[in-house]
């Protein structure tokens, strides 16, 4: 998920409004307590999966097609082979359990979360952060990053939020139309007001990304800073000279060297390499239930559609290999988790129609994308992100960036990737916004 959008007049904050997304009319009053909740399995539920798996119909792939066709029917068959036989469901349902699940119900819709408090130890500084995920991602993607972000690092720690965005995995879908990014920030606004929170930090990529600055839009006095590792940046004449001149001068439009290699050429490395990989963008932006009736109705459609992302998001290249790449960062029980995160919950209709609810009208004309930020703001540059944003392109919407960095590796999911890299700088962000 990923996108440029045009430079508008500017406001400062967006009004928080309200919604109400659940079930018929609003109702009068609403239970705002916290419940724990478990992630279950059942004998019957595996049971339907492999028969549903030992019933698909493979298509041939073509020779020498590698991925650039999608995902492999070659390699498929050996994922889906591991899935049926050697995969264990009820042993990852333990692992999604070793930390705490809660649902609470916010306009109408029962949102779920993971709440992960650090040991307790003397004088050491508990900072609340709530980090987001996007499609086709979970909370599941935190869970390498978990243990580093609550240990202590010279005197400063981190008490995790991680909630499921509404309509993807264990978060109610939406039951009316136009459930889009600043719907989700409100009501996580609220999940985290109802949490006790006045003050925190938000970290995201992705979908995650573009929630957690509309949320540092709306309360900025409540973001004590904001860590990205996907920029949306705007587009306007400022980009444009530095497009035009950034080749040849780039030290006059503000571009680094690095910034150079991982830009140009543009329309090579920006344009075509998007509408290589943006078919599935367009379908879910557009007509998201057609095909999820497919991939909801077919174990194997679903792995393929949200696995081949794993592959070509992680690094373009890895659509030359036969077997896209994928265990090269990943290992099948962890993508498979993800897998069935969305496959038990019957959530990737639900999850697909979000790009559709924030793309289904002019994106100059929504409130957000005339709004700067000017909270405390870190960003993680990863290489191998699907577009790259340089730093002076991020500081004309986001306007305290008090740090960017290069990122020596790593692609779209870096919790999920490389999560030590992440975890550094964020603390390194947060240590430097605490110090000013």
């Amino acid at each position: 998920m990923a996108y440029i959008v045009y430079k508008r007049k500017k406001t400062r904050t967006i009004p928080l409004g309200d919604g109400w997304w659940g079930v018929g009319e609003k109702t009068l009053s609403e239970d705002q307590k916290i419940y724990p909740f478990q992630v279950e399995t059942s004998d019957k539920e595996i049971e339907d999966l492999y028969e549903r798996i030992d019933r698909t119909r493979y298509a041939d792939p073509l020779e020498d097609g590698k991925f650039h066709y999608g995902f492999n029917s070659t390699y498929l068959k050996k994922v889906v082979s591991y899935w049926r036989h050697e995969f264990d469901w009820k042993k990852q349902v333990a692992v999604l359990n070793k930390y705490p699940h809660f649902k609470t119900k916010i306009e109408g819709l029962d949102v779920h979360f993971i709440h992960v408090r650090p040991p307790h130890r003397e004088n050491q500084k508990v900072l609340p952060i709530m980090i987001v995920h996007g499609w086709p991602g979970s909370f599941y993607e935190f869970y390498k990053i978990l243990p580093l972000l609550t240990q202590s690092r010279d005197g400063v720690v981190f008490e995790v939020i991680c909630p499921s965005i509404p309509g993807y995995g264990f978060s109610e879908a939406s039951h009316k139309q136009g459930f889009n990014s600043l719907a989700a920030a409100r009501i996580f606004l609220k999940l985290m007001e109802r949490l006790g929170f006045s003050q925190f930090y938000l970290q995201g990529g992705d979908w995650g990304s573009l929630i957690t600055t509309n949320m540092a839009q709306m309360k900025p006095q409540c973001v004590n800073g904001l860590h990205l590792n996907m920029c949306m940046s705007n587009s306007g004449f400022k980009v444009l000279l530095s497009l035009l001149i950034g080749p040849y001068l780039p030290f006059l439009v503000g571009l680094s060297r690095e910034d150079v290699r991982r830009l140009f050429p543009f329309f090579e490395k920006n344009v075509f390499e998007m509408l290589r990989e943006s078919g599935y963008f367009h379908i879910q932006a557009t007509k998201p239930d057609t095909a999820g009736c497919g991939v909801n109705d077919s174990p194997v459609g679903l792995a393929a559609w949200i696995l081949e992302k794993f592959s070509s998001w992680a690094d373009m290249k890895n659509r030359d290999l036969e077997d896209g790449g994928l265990e090269r960062k990943f290992s099948l029980d962890d993508l498979l988790t993800n897998v069935m995160i969305y496959w038990t919950t019957g959530s990737i209709t639900s999850s697909m129609r979000f790009y559709k609810e924030n793309l289904g009208s002019n994106l100059n004309n929504r409130v957000d994308f005339k709004t700067e930020i000017f909270v405390p703001t870190g960003f993680a540059a990863f290489p191998n992100e699907l577009m790259y944003c340089p730093k002076s392109w991020a500081q004309i919407r986001y306007r305290n960036l008090q740090s960017y960095t290069f990122m020596p590796r790593g692609g779209h999911f870096a919790a999920f990737e490389e999560p030590q890299l992440l975890a550094d700088d964020l603390f390194n962000f947060v240590k430097k916004v605490e110090k000013s």
